[in-house]
């Protein structure tokens, strides 16, 4: 199921993200879909799988063409796995809030995510393709984003300082 999910929403930030720049809705849509796809089928499923103690994370550094890689998914990230997919989980929950919260908080994901999908490429397999394509809806979104005019959150309104700058 959650690999349907991610092709879904994956596809739904590609085309969001394709129209990002020249509508505003479509950056939201493509927001959201990102932000659900870290949330939910990112860190909740990785967390159910390591709740589970299942053996999921055994064979995913098989496909690397980087002896190195896999060489250390064996020998340090599976013996280890408690920590070093804690991590990712909070990555992924952190990173998919950020991208919720709109403003330079969604462009701080969005950055993160790029960095995270580069690190992809060191897997090989299927995460070659995913990674390029996200790698494009993740650029253009944060396009989209920098190109919109910024709007004050509650920490960035000013109070006014005297009562004549009240506006009436």
């Amino acid at each position: 199921m959650e690999k349907i999910m991610w092709l879904v929403l994956g596809m739904a930030t590609f085309v969001a993200a394709l129209r990002a720049g020249k509508s505003r809705r479509a950056m939201y849509l493509g927001r959201a879909a990102l932000g659900a796809l870290f949330i939910a089928f990112g860190a909740v499923v990785n967390a159910i799988y390591l709740a589970m103690g299942s053996d999921y994370y055994a064979h995913f550094a098989d496909s690397s063409p980087f002896r190195f890689v896999r060489d250390t998914w064996q020998s340090l990230v599976l013996p280890h796995q408690v920590l070093f997919i804690s991590l990712l989980i909070i990555f992924e929950l952190t990173v998919g809030v950020l991208i919720l919260s709109g403003g330079r908080r969604t462009q701080v994901g969005l950055l993160g995510l790029i960095g995270f999908h580069i690190g992809q490429f060191a897997f090989g397999g299927v995460l070659w393709p995913w990674a390029t394509v996200m790698l494009v809806a993740l650029v253009l979104l944060l396009r989209a984003e920098r190109r919109q005019p910024s709007t004050p959150t509650t920490l960035q309104i000013r109070r006014p300082r005297h009562p004549s700058d009240i506006p009436a």
